[in-house]
Formats: C-alpha cells, structure tokens, sequence
C-alpha cells in the first residue's frame, strides 16, 4: 500500500496524533475486503475553523471552499483508491460545499447529501444530534460493500476521537464504529 505515514502535528483538539504504516495497511486491507464505513475529511479549505459570519449551505459563495490545493488533491486521492482497488457502494457527503466538491472531485460514485454529517461547530447547538444520526447510520451500514462519508474534521473527531487531516480517511467498521486505520495521501 502506498499511503504515507502521516504526522498530524495538531489536531482539531491541539493533540500530537501520528497515523503510520500499520494504521494505512488496516485501512486497506478493510476497504478491499468490503462492509466498511470510511469517515473522510474534505480537502484543503482554507480560512480557519467554521465558515464566515453570514454564510449559508446553500450559496457556496459564502462558505469556505476547497483550494486549488484541495480540488487537486481530491483528485488525487480518487485516483490513488482507484488503483488500490478500493470501491465504494454508497457516498454521502456533508451539505457543506467543501465536502460535496471533495465527494465529486474523488469521481468514485454518485454523492449523496445527508444532513447528519453538516459541520458540527458550526451546527454545535445541534452537535449531539448530529453525532448521534451519523453514529446511527453507521451502525445501520451492512452492505458488503463500502460507505463513504465525506465531513468535517470535527464531526470525525467526535464519532472517533481521531482528529484527520484535510482529505485523510479514518475507517471504521460498520456496526459499532470502531476505528480499524486510517488513510492518506502522500
């Protein structure tokens, strides 16, 4: 497997995180056997944490949107899933229209919208509904094939405690949510 080994130097919650070569070889081996759920974050979108003041899920004008970095490396990361042999039977994506280009620029699939995955810090008067329809749904995964999920780091963080970075892929398995490994581009 050719993932990198990844240094997360500071995460959503200003931990030192390291994912390394056993993380990414988990993360693989689960995602080609199948009945997996893979938890990505979007790709790089500068401007901080949340969205500017005035910003609407509707209009991606006022949100913060990927960068040509980001659009990039989407790419990317589909092409590099593809040659890995790694599918994905469904895709969701967060509202937000940072995740949604993510979800389409990976061109693995159909991108399907689901509420449950809208950014939780923007959204953290409805954090814990948020976490528990998105745990919901995970647990309720059991195809053979894969899911992917496409959202913010902090709803990651607070389905698994890994805070990603931008474009990283933490896997989990369906039923109980139990990270297995995790994923990213080099």
């Amino acid at each position: 497997m050719r993932f990198a080994i990844l240094a997360v130097l500071l995460g959503f919650c200003g931990t030192a995180e390291v994912a390394g070569a056993d993380d990414a070889a988990n993360a693989g081996k689960a995602l080609r056997a199948g009945g997996h759920v893979a938890l990505m974050r979007h790709a790089d979108a500068p401007g901080g944490v949340g969205d500017p003041p005035g910003f609407r899920v509707e209009d991606c004008a006022t949100q913060r949107n990927l960068s040509a970095k980001g659009r990039a490396d989407a790419e990317k990361i589909g092409a590099r899933l593809k040659r890995e042999g790694i599918a994905f039977e469904k895709i969701l994506s967060s509202p937000w229209c940072r995740c949604i280009d993510t979800a389409k620029l990976l061109n693995l699939g159909t991108v399907e919208t689901e509420a449950t995955f809208g950014n939780v810090v923007v959204l953290r008067d409805q954090r814990e509904t948020l976490t528990a329809g998105a745990r919901a749904l995970i647990t309720k995964w059991t195809a053979r094939g894969n899911l992917l999920v496409v959202t913010h780091g902090a709803n990651i963080a607070a389905l698994t405690g890994i805070s990603p970075a931008s474009g990283e892929i933490v896997v989990v398995k369906s039923g109980n949510g139990e990270a297995v490994g995790r994923l990213m581009l080099e």
